[in-house]
């Protein structure tokens, strides 16, 4: 483990003097932290791994294995598209540094057990930064006091104004869904688990996708690209202690993107709202029990450890990072490991059987 008295270093692979997510977000989230520390980064090529070096003040390697290679740092980010996670994630675990790749962990299950196994004794973090949302893990608290009581149903529906409308073109790689980057991995992923961790994981599911726009338009060329991944996924199952969950996420929303949870219980209700991806933007929350009148829930005191940062992309990724550095520092397991990324893979990737076969899928337990 890291010396607690000294920052923990961090290298950055997809660090772009460019911009980017890594940039907008992850480089951000870092310096909100205290105890953590950008100390290099990794590009594909000499020209961006000097460009990016030179912008950002730390050393730039063309190669992941001399970033691991690197003594002072602690811990190596993977923040590029999904397809060359497991180029990259290996060799780090390889060599024994602890890494956080970015969600989804793998193109699919079987890579996402491959590179669980590769993990060994190796400290790993994924990036499902929405369970350190300070408003989902005060709704878990909720839930599990019992604000609603026994939980009976929880009902999603969610929209995304990707899949559908124009796309830029490097983006276009997030319409092939054997490329595992797609609606279902990307926001549905990051829903569904942060539903599940409210109220409890699906012990069986059974599902109904579709690709109901087979071609969208290529930014505002005139041209138009194929798409194979869905744009609707519809899903039902059953939960711990008998619940159903239902959830319905449509792609390509002229109406822009949305989030919707309700968990009706047997004393009251929860009805949580957002005109974002829930992983990202703030939220609302209203309850009700007993027979009352719905009426908006504030968050508690203790939970945000950001509040500045509130209502920006950054908020939950700043939690997610603090929960990471106080696992290394710590040794505590808090922060979600590839162990609980194939979890999600596997549901996931059962949804995708379920539809291709119409059967309801058994779930692994824990």
């Amino acid at each position: 483990m890291p010396d607690p008295r000294k920052p923990i270093g961090v290298g950055i692979v997809g660090l772009s003097a460019t911009g980017g997510w890594a940039a907008g977000a992850h480089l951000p989230a870092l310096k909100a932290v205290d105890g953590l520390e950008l100390r290099a980064l990794a590009a594909s090529s000499e020209a961006s791994a000097q460009a990016a070096g030179v912008a950002y003040g730390v050393p730039a390697y063309t190669s992941v294995e001399r970033l691991a290679g690197d003594e002072n740092v602690d811990l190596v980010v993977v923040a590029v598209k999904v397809p060359r996670h497991r180029e990259l994630v290996v060799p780090v675990l390889k060599a024994g540094v602890p890494v956080l790749s970015e969600w989804p962990l793998a193109v699919g299950r079987r890579e996402a057990e491959e590179m669980a196994a590769a993990a060994r004794t190796t400290r790993t973090f994924v990036g499902l930064q929405g369970r350190a949302s300070p408003t989902f893990r005060w709704l878990a608290d909720l839930v599990s006091d019992g604000f609603v009581g026994e939980v009976l149903s929880a009902t999603v529906v969610a929209s995304s104004t990707e899949w559908g409308t124009p796309v830029s073109p490097n983006l276009v790689y997030t319409l092939d869904r054997e490329l595992g980057a797609t609606m279902l991995t990307i926001p549905f992923g990051h829903a569904i688990d942060l539903v599940s961790m409210v109220v409890g994981e699906l012990r069986d599911v059974v599902a109904t996708t579709a690709t109901r726009r087979r071609r969208v338009p290529l930014g505002h060329t005139g041209q138009v690209v194929a798409m194979t991944a869905e744009d609707q996924i519809a899903i039902s199952g059953t939960v711990a202690g008998g619940a159903i969950l239902a959830a319905h996420h449509r792609g390509g929303a002229a109406t822009g993107a949305g989030f919707s949870l309700i968990i009706d219980g047997t004393a009251g209700r929860l009805e949580i709202t957002g005109a974002e991806f829930p992983h990202l933007g703030p939220v609302t929350v209203h309850g009700t029990r007993n027979g009352g009148q719905p009426a908006e829930l504030t968050l508690p005191s203790g939970y945000d450890d950001y509040p500045a940062l509130a209502g920006t992309p950054i908020h939950t990724l700043a939690h997610a990072y603090a929960a990471i550095r106080d696992d290394l520092v710590h040794g505590t397991a808090v922060a979600p490991d590839v162990t609980h990324a194939v979890r999600r893979h596997r549901l996931l990737d059962a949804i995708a059987r379920s539809a291709a076969s119409g059967r309801r899928e058994t779930l692994p337990p824990r």
